[in-house]
């Protein structure tokens, strides 16, 4: 790209809209995102505008009152403040005279400049002085007599103003809007232009919405095309990433990896060939950037995660319980146990209590209605009873903690978990001290957890890296049990935990087979359970007293669910408990649309409602809503559900943004505008995201479009979500499709092999 290019220094071509003028007022800035809205005097415009001021508003830099700037945009008409310029694009008006740069040079924006410096500065370095600056510090040496201090001082100065200003003239040159623009300077600060001249493929690694094509478009403009190396490296890692987090694989294979790599870096034009890719592959691995072990390609981080858990693993069932009880003693617990609670336990429950108390590290296995809940309880209370401790959190301090520590994966599932055993239990992240983003984790093997007994419910939603940072979290001494259903989805993230350590069988578990709960003619559980073998009840068509189906086509999906929901409006349900799922977002049939159609039966627009819209959703007070990401902060994590409690416009409030308020189970938090990113409404959400949760009403269409998504242990997991009522609406056809269909993809993964190499005793040795 041409200098010229990069900071334009003539006067707007006219068929390009565009308003030059000074700052007059800055109205609102927001210093997180840089919106802005300001007033400006008009100078100059080719836009149909007569009046002497106008509104912009924008992604915009720091803009000082009486500087002046030319502003690409559009004019939009504001439903609240008027005729407003949408900036799309902007450049300060910089002088184009050897006397108007000196004058604004030895300006009071540059302290410590003079005249006389100003005038030695242009003279040595010309009528673009200013540019030549911003882009290489180094021009400054060639000017007689300019101090180091004084050099440093005048490019930072320089590159605070207009640093941001190259970025974004840069990007836009190559189709990046402001926001995302803007993202990349608040990422890089100043060193922004020399990353995107030097590695503009780093770009896909740190900032969020800048995919490989976007890189690529950048990486063309410094000569980073074909077969270049660095560009065979990023494409590499790219789909590296993509698959793993697509498909959860912990690796890839490198016959798979690379014709990948080939089809998106070829073009008619440009051909790369296998050798090509393998020799970068091998570079990339000698540099450290990933791991090849056996013709297997890992991220690194997946890599030592895996191996991280092998680790752990070996570690923990190397370790002897602290205390041992007779098996007189126990019996007699359970007894007691089952007396004061009026409970009577199966065989393989017993078994499942004992062996978790003899083991530094057990599995407990089982389906829906197994009674996987009551032998968690029953650990705790037996563990405590033999252990001599009180089950009452008030009864320790910070100094000496709660020895029980009881997790899950979600805030819904640790929610359940707390109220079946009337204990405190919370997620994983929380537990582990997650501070968000590269923060990482306060508790690791260096500061680990406290307690006596570690038990994980919900552990089918795990994904590799969270496991590691968990099971090397774990100090010596402490038990774990790990509970969860191998026949549920597996983690969103990589790898499938629960199902590696299951496979491996060294670590000692417990399947609960025989179904306690809905005994008294309940279907929903026996149906959940046909489902897990790959059958279908014969009476899944006819009414029974907790589970209904009615057939439909895609079409009239949304008028069934509809029907349905006003129902159980009408027989007293509330909408936090009916819960609407789906496996896609697209089409008449997917949550987008189900949603819409959802908030206007259950939250209809209203004078007595606020609302505030952000994309293409106008949220409401009182609107269902599911958070989409985790909020470390605010102790809010993705998939928990709030409802919005108010809503306060800009001119309210003293940060003078529009502000959403949503209740997490009496925990209120405030989400600014540009946070509403975070969440979406609730009225239906995937079945990836209802995991660890339950409903008393589930409504679930399942029809052909959603053909790619169709498979056993999504619908399984779907229907376990109902704890009272399961609605199933769709082509009966796509239902046996999909219980005959087990997971498609089988995810690359080595830690059960390499869990296998251990010994006996644990103790074997890694590979």
């Amino acid at each position: 790209m041409s200098e010229e290019r990069m900071v334009p220094d003539q006067t707007p071509e006219i068929e390009r809209g565009y308003v030059k003028g000074e700052v007059l007022h800055i109205v609102f800035r927001n210093e997180e995102n840089y919106y802005t809205v300001a007033t400006i005097r008009i100078r100059k415009t080719n836009e149909d505008y007569k009046e002497k001021q106008v509104t912009i508003v924008g992604v915009l830099p720091q803009l000082e009152p009486d500087e002046t700037f030319v502003f690409f945009g559009r004019f939009i008409e504001h439903p609240r403040f008027g005729m407003q310029y949408q900036v799309e694009q902007f450049r300060r008006d910089l002088p184009q005279t050897k006397q108007g740069i000196t004058l604004y040079l030895a300006s009071d924006r540059f302290p410590g400049i003079g005249k006389k410096t100003a005038e030695t500065i242009v003279d040595a370095l010309g009528e673009r002085a200013i540019t030549r600056i911003v882009e290489n510090r180094a021009v400054l040496n060639d000017v007689p007599k300019l101090s180091k201090e004084k050099a440093d001082m005048l490019y930072q100065q320089l590159i605070d103003q207009q640093g941001v200003e190259q970025v974004l003239m840069t990007l836009s040159e190559y189709g990046f809007g402001l926001e995302l623009s803007m993202k990349v300077y608040q990422t890089y600060k100043s060193q922004a232009l020399d990353i995107i001249r030097s590695n503009p493929y780093q770009l896909i690694a740190d900032i969020e919405g800048i995919g490989f094509r976007r890189a690529d478009q950048l990486g063309a403009a410094i000569g980073l095309t074909g077969s270049h190396p660095e560009r065979i490296k990023a494409g590499c890692l790219f789909l590296i990433h993509e698959l793993c987090l697509q498909e959860g694989h912990v690796y890839i294979k490198a016959t798979d990896l690379i014709p990948h790599v080939q089809q998106l870096l070829s073009s008619p034009e440009i051909g790369i060939v296998i050798e090509q890719i393998e020799v970068q592959l091998q570079q990339m691995d000698e540099e450290g950037t990933i791991v090849i072990e056996d013709q297997r390609i890992y991220i690194k981080s997946l890599y030592y995660a895996e191996k991280g858990i092998v680790t752990s693993v070996r570690r923990l069932m190397s370790e002897e319980v602290k205390e041992e009880f007779p098996e007189a003693e126990f019996l007699k617990t359970i007894g007691e146990l089952e007396e004061t609670f009026n409970i009577e336990y199966a065989t393989s429950q017993k078994e499942a209590i004992q062996t978790a108390l003899s083991s530094p590290f057990m599995i407990l296995t089982g389906g829906p209605g197994t009674g996987k809940t009551t032998v968690i309880k029953g650990i705790v209370e037996v563990y405590a009873r033999l252990h001599g401790l009180s089950l009452d959190p008030r009864a320790y301090t910070r100094s000496n903690p709660f020895p029980i520590l009881l997790v899950a994966p979600t805030g819904r599932a640790a929610k359940r978990m707390s109220e079946a055993t009337e204990l405190p239990a919370t997620t994983i992240h929380r537990l582990l001290g997650w501070k968000g983003g590269s923060g990482g984790f306060e508790k690791s093997e260096y500061e680990p957890l406290q307690g006596e007994l570690l038990i994980v419910d919900e552990v089918s939603m795990v994904d590799i890296w969270l496991a590691n940072q968990l099971l090397k979290s774990v100090p010596k001494g402490m038990q774990v049990v790990f509970v969860g259903d191998q026949h549920q989805l597996p983690s969103v993230g990589p790898g499938q935990v629960l199902r590696d350590l299951l496979d491996s069988r060294i670590i000692p578990t417990v399947p609960l087979t025989d179904i306690y709960r809905q005994a008294e003619g309940s279907s929903i559980i026996e149906l959940a359970h046909e489902m897990k073998e790959g059958k279908l009840p014969a009476n899944l068509t006819e009414a029974q007293a907790d589970r209904r189906f009615f057939p439909c086509q895609t079409e009239h999906v949304q008028e069934v669910v509809r029907q349905v929901c006003e129902n159980a409006i009408k027989k007293g349900y509330t909408a936090k408990e009916i819960q609407v799922l789906a496996p896609m977002y697209k089409g008449s049939a997917g949550i987008t649309e189900l949603n819409t159609m959802l908030q206007q039966l259950f939250n209809p627009k209203s004078e007595q409602r606020r609302e505030l819209t952000f994309g293409d959703i106008t949220y409401r007070t009182g609107d269902i809503v599911l958070q989409l990401m985790n909020n470390a902060e605010e102790h809010v994590y993705n998939g928990d559900r709030g409802e919005i409690v108010a809503i306060f416009y800009a001119k309210e409030n003293e940060e003078r943004q529009d502000q959403v308020v949503i209740s997490f189970d009496g925990t209120e938090v405030v989400y600014n505008k540009k946070d509403l990113n975070q969440i979406t409404l609730a009225y239906c959400c995937s079945i990836h995201k209802s995991q660890g949760s339950e409903f008393p009403i589930v409504v679930m269409p399942v029809v052909r479009n959603y053909a790619r998504m169709l498979r056993r242990n999504l619908i399984y997991t779907g229907i376990t979500r109902a704890k009272q009522f399961l609605i199933l609406c769709g082509e009966l056809k796509a239902i046996h499709t999909a219980i005959a269909k087990e997971e498609e993809v089988i995810r690359h993964s080595m830690l059960c092999e390499k869990l296998k190499q251990l010994d006996e005793n644990g103790n074997g040795q890694l590979t």
